[in-house]
C-alpha cells in the first residue's frame, strides 16, 4: 500500500496535462541556474499558456510577471508552485479564492494540510512531481536521466492545439498511417560479448596471467 494514498495516479496526471490550457508558475525564478527556471524554459516551448507569478521580478523569460494570483487575466488551470515548504498553505488558499483547478507542488514540495485543504475546496493536488518531467515522460520524451531527448519538448497527442480547442472530436489514439515502404527506426539490440573476447579473459576483466618461465 502506498504510503500517501491521496496521490494523484499516473492516469489522473495525464489527465490533468491533457486537459490544461493555463499554467502559473508560483515563485518562478529569473536566474537560468535556478530549476523553476529550467522548467518555465520548457513549458513556454508548449502549448500550454504560461504565466510567471513573482513579485521580485519585472518579468522572466521575457514574459511580464505578475505579483500574486488574484493579478492574474483569468483563473489558471494548473497552478505549479514553487515556493518554500512552510508558503504552501498561502499558495493553496490564493489558488481556491482565483478559482484554479489543479495545486502541483514541485520536485520535493510535499504538505498533506495544505492538499488536504485544496482537495475539500474541489481542487485537484500534485504533489512531489515535477511538471516538466511528467510532461516529457507522458510524451515519451524523457531520458532515464530526467532530461529530454529531444531539442524541443514532445506533444502529448497529435493536434495538440486542436484538442484543447475541442477535446471531444479528437482521440489520443489516432495515428498517422504509414506510407508504403516506410521503415521504422529501433534501437539496435544489445550484444552479448562474444565467445573468443570471453575465452581471452577471465570473469574480472582481465587477461589470465602467464606461467613465468625461467
Amino acid at each position: 500500500m502506498s504510503k500517501y494514498p491521496h496521490d494523484a495516479t499516473p492516469a489522473q496526471r495525464l489527465a490533468i496535462l491533457r486537459r490544461a490550457r493555463t499554467v502559473a508558475l508560483v515563485g518562478v525564478s529569473a536566474n537560468p541556474l535556478r530549476s523553476s527556471n529550467f522548467v518555465a524554459s520548457y513549458l513556454v516551448r508548449t502549448p500550454y499558456v504560461t504565466l510567471p507569478v513573482n513579485p521580485s521580478y519585472p518579468e522572466v523569460l521575457g514574459i511580464p510577471t505578475v505579483p500574486s494570483l488574484a493579478d492574474l487575466p483569468e483563473p489558471p488551470d494548473i497552478v505549479d508552485v514553487f515556493r518554500r515548504r512552510e508558503h504552501l498553505p498561502g499558495v493553496v488558499e490564493e489558488a481556491i479564492e482565483v478559482g484554479a483547478k489543479v495545486v502541483w507542488f514541485q520536485l520535493g514540495l510535499r504538505h498533506e494540510e495544505a492538499a488536504q485543504r485544496a482537495r475539500r475546496a474541489g481542487l485537484q493536488v500534485v504533489q512531489d512531481r515535477c511538471l516538466k518531467i511528467e510532461h516529457a515522460r507522458f510524451a515519451g520524451g524523457l531520458h532515464c536521466a530526467g532530461f529530454n531527448t529531444g531539442g524541443e519538448p514532445v506533444r502529448l497527442f497529435k493536434n495538440e492545439e486542436a484538442y484543447r480547442a475541442n477535446p471531444s472530436r479528437l482521440s489520443n489514439t489516432t495515428r498517422t498511417p504509414r506510407s508504403r515502404g516506410e521503415r521504422i527506426s529501433r534501437p539496435a539490440p544489445c550484444r552479448k560479448p562474444s565467445t573468443a573476447w570471453g575465452r581471452r579473459y577471465s570473469s574480472k576483466g582481465r587477461p589470465p596471467r602467464r606461467a613465468i618461465t625461467s
